[in-house]
């Protein structure tokens, strides 16, 4: 070794490299991995000897394959959430238990509010949570009358406005537009869904917070955040790259000192397959290390929770109608086509089982018109596949992504309204992924749940519900190994970034994240415990912040 080189010494070094699995040490130089091994192996030459992690475990910084920049903007906005949240300080949020709760949190933020018509955008609603109470246009007339109220379902599918923004986008008497629900007076409840209705809500406002200008303080709070949890490398998982946001992702990510690697995803619904084929193109010319291009972001159908998700028969267990489809079935193969023969590797939005049967023929015609081997189009969330469509995905190189986190947030309802307890005990199906072999990660959905790779894996070991409820346990729950690797080298493969990120072994980015206990050797049942000290990105430390 040089003297270059730093070697990090640590209580124990979980590598997932099969190959040397643990060490007590690593040397790294110039932001990368030269190799883990002892003391002994490494210190010789001149080394540099770092032991400031020497009661602490390392293990690969952890990649969060689906996640959104809305964790960054959505955190000036006021929480309303049933469920207690981290924000990028540290700090922890309380959820709100019910309607009333949410109005009063929404009223003390219009009294802070200066301009008196600026509109007032709220997060994380969900009837579900609350006990199927809907939040209702009349119910936001008690924050305001006068201003715009738009709440965000926690879904991100969904939102819920009062009176007068209903009447700005001429929607209060429009129920027959596709999306608008309709309340007991035949009127707009002031729930609006789906694409069109919410397309409408945003031009009239002239201002949407989930696709609006990213800022630098933006992306700050999105690496604040990944920096408190322990992630390294993160995605955007659906942006339409205007030129604001490609600049400030550009200069944020050539800053020295900033602290994750960010991967967006092109929004194909901003763009014909052709515009998209050619914008990834310049993006990726625009690229470093810190800034990775080259995937495309399709949305298929809706959310399970809010009934918008395409099912399969038998549908939804209470008998609500099918959902929505987002790209019309007959466009899709064309879409899919398209970004396929250009090499682009595209990351699919299938919630439903439906959905997902779609996207894999659209998938395979693509295959049998130009053969790809290494493509890796990945199905994202695909929480109601199937054993069947498992093997078909094995089959035609296609990866998954499930919402693990979606047992515990919504895993009672899916029991009790949407899937039955038959079809509620395959949610999320990570045991039948790794018994057939298809590669997967696991994921949060970030700000729709908590961005927490522990609590993730947490999920996905115990697969308990939010109320206590166990579900599929003995046939879905990964093992805490295979929890780990899926939020690590799992997920990096669903990048195409196993190369450089997800396992600690030589050549690789020096991106670590340190922990303050040993998930292989703590209860399964406290994984999701371990604190997290902070993060090691190309060699450079960060403590993560504590409110």
């Amino acid at each position: 070794m040089n003297h270059d080189t730093v070697v990090y010494s640590a209580r124990s070094i979980i590598t997932m490299n099969p190959s040397r699995p643990t060490a007590t040490h690593v040397a790294v130089r110039d932001g990368r991995i030269v190799a883990t091994g002892t003391a002994d192996e490494l210190c010789a030459g001149g080394a540099r000897l770092d032991d400031r992690f020497a009661d602490k475990v390392l293990m690969p910084g952890f990649v969060e394959g689906h996640s959104h920049i809305m964790e960054g903007l959505m955190w000036q906005l006021p929480y309303i959430g049933a469920f207690d949240r981290r924000s990028p300080e540290g700090r922890i949020v309380a959820g709100v238990a019910d309607i009333d709760a949410i109005v009063a949190r929404l009223q003390q933020a219009e009294a802070q509010l200066q301009e008196p018509n600026a509109p007032l955008f709220a997060w994380g609603f969900d009837p579900l949570h609350i006990g199927g109470k809907m939040l209702t246009r009349h119910d936001l007339d008690r924050v305001s009358t006068t201003r715009p109220v738009i709440v965000v379902h926690a879904s991100f599918h969904i939102n819920n406005v009062n009176t007068t923004t209903l009447e700005r986008a001429e929607l209060l008497h429009a129920t027959n537009i596709s999306g608008v629900v309709a309340g007991a007076d035949g009127l707009a409840s002031g729930e609006l869904q789906g694409i069109p209705a919410r397309m409408r809500l945003f031009r009239s406002l002239g201002n949407n917070p989930q696709t609006g200008n990213i800022t630098a303080a933006d992306v700050a709070r999105y690496a604040a955040s990944c920096c408190v949890q322990g992630v390294t490398t993160v995605t955007d998982l659906h942006n339409d790259m205007s030129d604001q946001t490609v600049d400030v992702y550009r200069t944020a990510t050539e800053a020295a000192d900033f602290g994750m690697r960010l991967v967006p995803a092109l929004a194909a619904v901003s763009h014909t397959p052709e515009q998209g084929v050619a914008k990834i193109a310049a993006l990726r010319e625009g690229g470093n290390d810190k800034l990775h291009y080259g995937i495309v972001k399709l949305v298929v159908d809706g959310s399970i929770q809010g009934f918008t998700a395409r099912l399969r028969w038998p549908g939804y267990h209470n008998g609500a109608a099918n959902g929505l489809w987002y790209i019309a079935p007959e466009e899709l193969p064309r879409i899919v086509g398209a970004y396929h023969r250009a090499g682009i590797q595209l990351h699919i939005h299938t919630n439903g089982d439906e959905a997902t049967e779609l996207a894999l023929d659209a998938i395979e015609a693509a295959q049998i018109e130009t053969p790809r081997p290494d493509h890796r189009h990945t199905l994202q969330h695909c929480q109601m596949a199937d054993a069947a469509q498992f093997r078909r995905m094995k089959a035609l190189g296609v990866c998954a992504n499930l919402f693990a986190n979606h047992v515990y947030y919504w895993g009672d309802s899916h029991y009790e309204l949407t899937m039955g307890p038959e079809r509620a005990a395959r949610l999320d199906a990570t045991g039948t992924a790794q018994r057939i072999g298809v590669p997967f990660a696991i994921h949060s959905d970030a700000p729709v749940t908590p961005l927490a790779p522990l609590f993730t894996a947490w999920c996905a070991v115990n697969r308990v519900t939010s109320g206590g409820r166990v579900l599929g346990r003995d046939t879905e729950a990964l093992t805490v190994e295979q929890a780990l690797a899926a939020i690590t080298i799992g997920a990096a493969y669903t990048l195409k970034m196993d190369h450089l990120v997800g396992s600690i072994e030589t050549g690789k980015f020096a991106d670590f994240v340190v922990l303050e206990d040993h998930p292989l050797e703590v209860a399964p049942e406290r994984l999701k415990d371990i604190a997290i000290w902070g993060t090691v990105v190309g060699g450079v430390v960060r403590e993560a912040p504590r409110a």
